[in-house]
């Protein structure tokens, strides 16, 4: 049975994880027998946004503590985590990979990567396990493989395809319900919520995705 890590970054598109992505991937990892194991980095969030009216509001919290109500508690801290613990690693989209997990929402083309983020992917490379980023998570991967000329999708926006390939990725246009993989790096990513426009429409990629980064793992 393969282990497969879910990389989170808070709860709540607008300052963690995507939910519905994060949930989708869980599911599916489970239809398919994989074990799944999910982390997230013990760090504060960047910003703390009210859902309901949009806005953010002055407090703080924690990404571990937050991505720990998708997971119902079962969440390890990323720092505690190695390349050897996992056969592969996915990582849902929402905000949080573009605040948390990285600057990338706020820096564009200085994007720097969370450091035990960044050094959990390069081992999982170096290892030679798959690696699977929904929605604008493949940003990161972007970012941190970017002198491999990683083949990732962000959807068919041009402004963020173009600071993508400013790290050096070749971005592929992709529709929600198709992946794209990059056999050479192992990287597999799908665009989801960055298309939309539902629920059942983004489950058929992440679905698609996780069945692929399960079948590199092996």
């Amino acid at each position: 049975m393969a282990k497969i890590g879910v990389l989170l970054s808070g709860c709540g598109v607008n300052d963690g994880s995507e939910i519905h992505e994060a949930v989708l991937a869980m599911l599916a990892l489970d239809q398919v027998g994989a074990e799944r194991f999910c982390l997230a980095p013990n760090i504060a969030q960047r910003d703390v946004v009210d859902h309901l009216r949009g806005q953010p509001v002055a407090e703080e919290r924690n990404v571990l503590v937050e991505a720990a109500r998708i997971a119902r508690g079962e969440i390890s801290d990323l720092a505690r985590v190695a390349a050897a613990d996992l056969d592969g690693l996915i990582l849902p989209g929402g905000f949080g990979a573009a605040k948390n997990l990285s600057d990338f929402a706020l820096a564009g083309e200085q994007t720097v990567v969370q450091s035990e983020v960044e050094r959990l992917l390069r081992e999982l490379h170096e290892a030679r396990k798959p690696i699977g980023a929904i929605c604008i998570a493949p940003a990161v991967l972007a970012r941190v493989f970017g002198k491999l000329r990683p083949r990732v999708t962000i959807g068919n926006d041009p402004a963020t395809a173009r600071i993508l390939e400013s790290f050096g990725a070749r971005h592929v246009d992709c529709p929600v319900d198709e992946i794209v993989v990059d056999e050479e790096n192992l990287l597999v990513t799908t665009p989801a919520y960055m298309l939309g426009p539902g629920l059942k429409e983004i489950a058929i990629g992440i679905e698609k995705l996780v069945k692929r980064v399960v079948a590199l793992a092996g």
